[in-house]
């Protein structure tokens, strides 16, 4: 009997046990315990940014690559990521207007993607799908695209993760990178869990086009009116996936009821940094690209994606650009485009009409400028990334600029976000003109910026002077190559 009474309470005991497993599993993240897929085994590895990692690419003939590389073709490839190799790896170059203009300018240092199953089915690298080497192009500080990032982070928008990495070509130093994490299906699992929805990254086909699905204007019923979303989806989608999309966009046009539509909270906190940065290559610019849509239950969110050409520098394809830096520098975070863009941006237009939205976004900011400014984390972010890199970009053989130009750069960085960051607490707090109408009736008030150069971050100057470096980085590449061809290696 004894014995029995032992084995009943083991029952209950086992049974209590899984009742309680159970409850984790279904609450656990309200209780503050992450999701499994949240901490993927490569956020630890490549993406821990406390340190440069190294990426080796092993591939047959570079020299093939590099002239391919406008095509954006997949090539085959063998990577070690800090000494852990992967094989039959997919690469190829990526960029728009960089792209172009790196070959353009005779250039070989182009950003790249790696794809781990595009060969081979369930390849990956620690459960990641694919990560992008980012090339600085236009970025002689290499840290644009890592602040932008560190902001949305600190603001709680879900962001790829971000690290520094020294790359080499079949064993030859090709140069520093920044690894990007792709948003595909990693990324996906990563911020919403094994369940979540839809990816998109809208863009457009010809600038010269209206690209009103680029800029979520909604257009009418049918899928095929909107092929800058639909034909840029991450995941295969169904005409249910499409109508979710379309119902949302259609809800958005009418600038009501819009939280049935979109996470307005993180929609906010996405525009607070994307108007901060001045990044005209994006949603808000010329372009209105350069950012990742996310739809799930008929929700939408937006997300960060490319700020090399952040901070004011963008002028490509406008017809006047803005290059004073007392305009771009003061640019009024109320109305951060002019009107014809902004009607015709209903992501911000239309949620801003409403006084609550409004007041939100401001407090927003105001949460920005303290927490990351004032507060000093800006500061000791960017110092603490620059003595990380600096070594490496002294001996970059591919690098844009020159490392005094470097130092330059990340000076005129740090200036720039500083000033940038008082005016936006002057227009906040009223002492500054916070739209364009009141700027026009106000000239030279805001912050004096007639000290800043522009031009540190990055200029077409640089891309010339380039091409002696990465020529003569090129040929070490293939005379290494050759030499281990020749050794039977």
């Amino acid at each position: 009997m004894e014995q029995h009474r032992h084995i009943d309470r083991i029952c209950v005991g086992a049974a209590a046990l899984a009742a309680l497993l159970a409850l984790l599993l279904m609450f656990g993240e309200q209780l503050g315990i992450p999701k499994a897929s949240a901490n993927p085994g490569y956020a630890s590895r490549l993406f821990d940014d406390s340190r440069v990692h190294t990426v080796n690419i092993q591939i047959e003939d570079w020299g093939a690559f590099l002239e391919g590389a406008e095509e954006e073709a997949y090539a085959a490839c063998t990577v070690e990521i800090d000494g852990e190799t992967f094989r039959n790896v997919g690469i190829r170059a990526k960029g728009n207007n960089s792209l172009r203009l790196t070959a353009e300018y005779g250039l070989s240092r182009y950003s790249l993607k790696l794809e781990f199953d595009q060969f081979q089915d369930g390849g990956n690298y620690h459960g990641l799908d694919k990560l992008s080497l980012d090339a600085s192009f236009q970025d002689n500080s290499y840290l644009k695209t890592y602040i932008a990032y560190d902001m949305m982070r600190f603001q709680g928008v879900p962001t790829p993760l971000c690290s520094y990495a020294w790359v080499t070509v079949n064993g030859e130093d090709w140069g520093l990178f920044l690894a990007v994490e792709e948003p595909e299906e990693a990324f996906a699992r990563r911020n919403f869990g094994k369940d979540h929805g839809q990816l998109y990254k809208p863009d457009y086909r010809s600038l010269r086009a209206e690209n009103a699905d680029v800029a979520l204007r909604y257009i009418d019923d049918r899928p095929e009116s909107y092929p800058g979303i639909f034909e840029n989806a991450k995941f295969p989608t169904t005409e249910a996936d499409q109508a979710r999309v379309i119902a949302a966009l259609k809800t958005l046009s009418t600038g009501e009821n819009l939280e049935t539509a979109i996470d307005v909270e993180e929609v906010l906190r996405y525009f607070t940094v994307q108007v901060f940065v001045m990044n005209w290559d994006s949603y808000l610019g010329y372009t209105g690209h350069n950012y990742f849509l996310y739809e799930e239950e008929g929700i939408l969110r937006i997300l960060p994606w490319d700020y090399n050409l952040a901070f004011g520098t963008y002028a490509l394809g406008m017809t006047n650009p803005v290059q004073d830096p007392n305009v771009l520098i003061n640019y009024p975070i109320n109305t951060p485009a002019e009107g014809a863009v902004m009607r015709n941006r209903p992501l911000y237009h239309n949620v801003m009409q409403h006084d609550a939205h409004f007041a939100r976004y401001r407090a927003l900011f105001d949460r920005l400028i303290s927490g990351y400014f004032e507060s000093g984390r800006f500061a000791a972010t960017l110092r603490r990334a620059e003595a990380q890199i600096a070594p490496y970009v002294q001996r970059d053989p591919t690098a844009f600029c020159s490392f005094a130009d470097h130092q330059r750069a990340v000076d005129a960085l740090e200036e720039i976000c500083l000033l940038r960051a008082q005016s936006v607490r002057g227009q906040l707090d009223g002492e500054f003109p916070d739209t364009l109408r009141e700027q026009a009736e106000n000239p030279g008030a805001g912050v004096d910026a007639s000290g800043v150069q522009l031009t540190d971050l990055g200029d077409f100057a640089d891309l010339e002077e380039a091409r002696d470096r990465q020529d003569a980085a090129r040929q070490n590449v293939q005379a290494r190559t050759d030499r281990s061809a020749a050794e039977g290696g």
